[in-house]
């Protein structure tokens, strides 16, 4: 069981028998210590939080989440195919469809056809796009940045050190 405080209430979840959608497969959850399931339910809870807060400051780049999420998957990993950045987006490709589309009218993304394929499309940030995006991530870590100021020097040092341990794990995620 995890045990959360929230604006004065607390409440109850259990994290050690979840039951699963029989297409999602058996919960892994019972292979892990209880105190790994806590830290895990709290670093989820607190990731999605803090994403959530900093995604405020993306109403200044004047485009949505979806396109930005888009663009940053472009400005980040390069040029892709609408079926290539739909897959990294998770939606389904006429829903990429419509977001490429805006981000073109935006002049954000260049949309090359392949002379032999119509269907097939290579879509890339243009310089415009990258600028916008540098700029979402400048408000973004301004904003957070003027919350860390709070901290004092050890608690700076101490998440300084979590995002190294965080870091690494992403770069061995399984």
């Amino acid at each position: 069981m995890t045990h959360r405080k929230r604006a004065g209430q607390e409440s109850t979840i259990s994290v050690s028998h979840a039951q699963t959608a029989p297409e999602m497969g058996p919960s892994p959850e019972s292979a892990h210590r209880p105190e790994v399931l806590a830290v895990a339910d709290r670093l989820h809870s607190t990731a999605i939080h803090l994403l959530r807060r900093l995604r405020k400051q993306d109403v200044k780049t004047g485009e949505g989440p979806a396109r930005l999420s888009a663009l940053s998957v472009l400005v980040f990993g390069g040029p892709k195919t609408l079926g290539e950045l739909a897959a990294a987006e998770q939606v389904k490709p006429p829903t990429m469809s419509r977001i490429v589309a805006g981000l073109a009218r935006s002049r954000l993304v260049h949309v090359a056809y392949d002379p032999h394929d119509a269907r097939r499309m290579s879509i890339r940030a243009t310089a415009k796009g990258t600028r916008l995006l540098q700029k979402g991530r400048e408000f973004r870590i301004d904003d957070l940045a003027s919350n860390l100021d709070r901290l004092s020097p050890d608690e700076l040092a101490a998440l300084g050190k979590t995002v190294e341990i965080l870091a690494e794990l992403l770069r061995n995620w399984t």
